[in-house]
């Protein structure tokens, strides 16, 4: 039955592999009206909805402005968390919210909060993080969502790199300056990319920025497949040593967002990437915590996280290597 719990050994499953660096223990760390991440060097709010009152994402980007004019809680380098630092902070394993165990953050809404990230391919909209079950989409930045400020980063056991984003967008989906906006495009927060993002070995492509190796056959079984299917496609793999190679992963969800770049779109790739085949979707290996008959899975149009329901053929495959960089869901 699709969503029931079975041993993890063997299954190739997230939950089974767990790959990613150790979280610290305590991962949070509370002073006053603040929290530490001691896992990426964020700081953020310890209220999570200090606005109170879904904005607009031009009044989130304002609201943080005036945050910073007010030296609220005592700093003004606040700004509107870019996609990959707002992802940063959810977790796969709960839900309502979709935060760590013993967080020591209060009044966390069940819902979407704005990032400070437009979407490439639609740049009149944004991305929004779910924060009652971790997905990853965008929508109108004349639509209302939560804010939640963030400062600091670079500092933690994981260095965060940066989307990709170097441009601004007015809400019309206009490119305008950057100078002032506190967008993603303007701010670029987060770890450099390496000049030469990939390295083309054959058959494989190491990511210089995470260390992960991928197939540079971005679809594996040339066809879209249910998500057992995947995770067996990758035992078969292993077995005939593919590549050369017999520890091949189905990604997590993190791994498969790792490949991303917020400047481009269809796919969602740094330009000039090496890999052949690219399809739109594909499966993770981490299960929905919210419905276990889904799993995580990245649209690669333009960057979106949801799910898709583990018995339907709908999304394809993209076997991994390697790595250790990203933080386990």
């Amino acid at each position: 039955m699709a969503g029931a719990t079975v041993p993890c050994a063997r299954t190739g499953q997230d939950g089974g592999l767990r790959v990613g660096v150790t979280w610290p223990q305590p991962r949070f760390l509370q002073h006053d009206q603040t929290v530490l991440d001691k896992l990426t060097g964020l700081m953020w709010t310890k209220d999570a909805s200090p606005a109170e009152f879904p904005l607009m994402w031009q009044e989130a980007l304002d609201y943080v402005k005036g945050m910073n004019t007010s030296e609220a809680y005592g700093f003004s380098d606040w700004r509107l968390p870019n996609r990959r630092e707002l992802f940063s902070v959810v977790s796969h394993v709960n839900i309502n919210p979709a935060l760590p165990e013993n967080h020591s953050f209060i009044n966390v809404f069940s819902g979407y909060y704005w990032t400070s990230t437009t979407c490439a391919r639609l740049p009149s909209q944004a991305w929004y993080v779910h924060l009652g079950g971790a997905r990853v989409f965008k929508g109108m930045k004349h639509g209302s969502y939560m804010v939640w400020p963030v400062r600091g980063g670079q500092r933690g056991v994981l260095d965060l790199p940066r989307t990709g984003q170097q441009t601004c967008f007015n809400e019309s989906g206009e490119v305008i300056p950057c100078a002032d906006t506190g967008q993603d495009g303007a701010l670029q927060r987060g770890g450099t990319w390496p000049e030469r993002r990939y390295t083309l070995m054959r058959e494989t492509v190491l990511d210089n920025l995470t260390g992960l190796i991928w197939a540079r056959n971005a679809n594996t079984t040339a066809k879209p497949v249910n998500w057992q299917l995947a995770l067996d496609t990758i035992k078969e793999m292993n077995a005939a040593k593919a590549y050369a190679h017999g520890d091949w992963r189905l990604p997590n969800i993190r791994e498969m967002e790792s490949l991303t770049d917020m400047a481009s779109h269809t796919p969602a790739l740094p330009a000039g990437h090496p890999f052949e085949g690219v399809q739109a979707w594909y499966w993770s290996s981490t299960t929905s915590t919210y419905d276990p008959r889904y799993a995580w899975v990245l649209y690669m149009v333009d960057g979106v996280i949801g799910v898709g329901y583990k018995p339907n053929t709908d999304f394809f495959v993209w076997p991994v290597r390697g790595g250790m960089t990203d933080p386990a869901s």
